[in-house]
């Protein structure tokens, strides 16, 4: 067999990693400065963008270092009896990839994952000697995002923790039975028992307000998680459920949710199509209600119909509109908490108009100003030259405020 060339290993591997969603990606056509006589230059293979926590886009080297795997988890496109062409990187490979492209500026850090190779340990260390290797010898001092091998030994987590700015460890899918059903190596008590010992050395790193010696850096990113979403038969409730759990018990900073993906020659126990975009999309958003917004999940998910969050319209307007008689709003009284409930309104626009109103009464026109949702809005909430009347109360409303579907080619078959 003839060797593979780093570039043609980066072409598998990094394709191989697109399915991970713990890092949102985009695209990129490949560009070249030295041909077109600009600045800067994109790769085609591997990069990614996330998301820092004050805003900053960061770009990422996003990689497995091999998609061989000894599992056979059959949602899995790498799975150990999948038919797909197969790589892996060396320690030294992936080392010396982060620095070319960092030097390159195309890229700010690293997010590394694996298929399990000869047993969990064995895997662990070798993402762990990437990430020291990368830190104490070539000085890096990138982003690094290392996903972690949940029955893994404890000490080498830990070790990872030290070099890397996140870990994160895959919840899979949003039920125990589920999970023992479609991957029967992984054992969800496995998966609890790393997140609960990773929250722990998480907060032991944080040391108290009054120590003279700070206790060392240890994933100062925090750990996230990431659930298939549509795989198995569970709806939108069960899914937030494992979320509410997950945030307050093991204190993630993210679950990542991800939309199945159909994957060649897969188990007839998976759905033969993909469940629409909008329905992960509307599961951020619920997220971000709980997160953010002062929702509870069951507040949520009775927006809805059978457990499941409504894809015609927002989870948040969804709510309004099976509350109406928690409406109107009135902008120049309300407590924060009523005010991030109307449709419409975000953190920014209520923070805005709790700080002007200290100064004046808040007209419609104002309120216009400080958020562009103006239609979304105005049937919710009442200023001083401003009252909705009737729209509440109108049985059309719903229709006027809901997206229209997008126009669909029908089969000529």
């Amino acid at each position: 067999m003839a060797k593979m060339s780093v570039m043609y290993k980066l072409a598998i591997l990094s394709d191989a990693a697109k399915y991970d969603a713990s890092c949102a990606s985009s695209g990129s056509t490949r560009r070249d400065s030295l041909k077109s006589g600009g600045i800067g230059s994109t790769e085609g293979s591997g990069i990614c963008h996330a998301y820092a926590p004050d805003g900053r886009c960061i770009s990422l080297l996003k990689i497995l270092m091999t998609n061989f795997c000894i599992y056979d988890c059959v949602y899995c496109v790498n799975r150990s009896s999948s038919n797909v062409a197969r790589a892996r990187f060396t320690v030294e490979e992936v080392v010396s990839l982060t620095m070319s492209f960092y030097r390159r500026n195309y890229i700010e850090g690293l997010f590394l994952s694996s298929g399990i190779i000869r047993n969990s340990d064995h895997t662990m260390e070798e993402m762990v000697r990437i990430a020291r290797k990368l830190r104490m010898e070539e000085n890096f001092a990138g982003y690094i995002h290392l996903k972690t091998i949940p029955d893994a030994s404890p000490k080498l987590i830990e070790e990872a923790g030290l070099f890397a700015d996140r870990l994160s460890i895959n919840i899979e899918l949003p039920t125990d039975v589920a999970l023992e059903s479609f991957a029967p190596e992984k054992k969800p008590r496995d998966i609890r028992r790393s997140m609960g010992h990773l929250r722990l050395k998480i907060d032991e790193a944080k040391g108290e307000k009054g120590d003279r010696i700070k206790p060392p850096r240890f994933a100062p990113g925090g750990q996230s998680t990431q659930m298939i979403v549509g795989a198995d038969g569970a709806d939108d409730e069960a899914i937030l459920t494992r979320s509410e759990n997950l945030y307050g018990n093991y204190r993630l900073r993210r679950v990542y949710y991800s939309a199945f993906s159909p994957i060649p020659d897969s188990s007839s126990r998976l759905p033969l199509s993909k469940p629409p975009l909008m329905r992960e999309h509307r599961l951020y958003q619920a997220d971000w209600l709980m997160r953010f917004y002062g929702f509870e999940r069951e507040e949520i998910v009775s927006g809805g119909e059978g457990g499941m969050l409504d894809l015609q319209i927002d989870p948040k307007l969804a709510w309004a509109l099976k509350n109406r008689d928690r409406f109107p709003v009135d902008v120049n009284r309300a407590e924060r908490e009523m005010l991030l409930r109307v449709p419409g309104l975000g953190t920014r626009s209520v923070d805005a108009i709790i700080s002007t109103r200290r100064h004046r009464q808040l007209r419609l026109d104002d309120l216009a100003r400080l958020s562009r949702s103006v239609a979304k809005f105005r049937p919710f909430v009442s200023a001083l030259d401003w009252h909705p009347g009737g729209r509440l109360d109108d049985d059309k409303l719903r229709s006027r405020m809901t997206t229209s579907p997008l126009p669909r080619q029908l089969s000529l078959f």
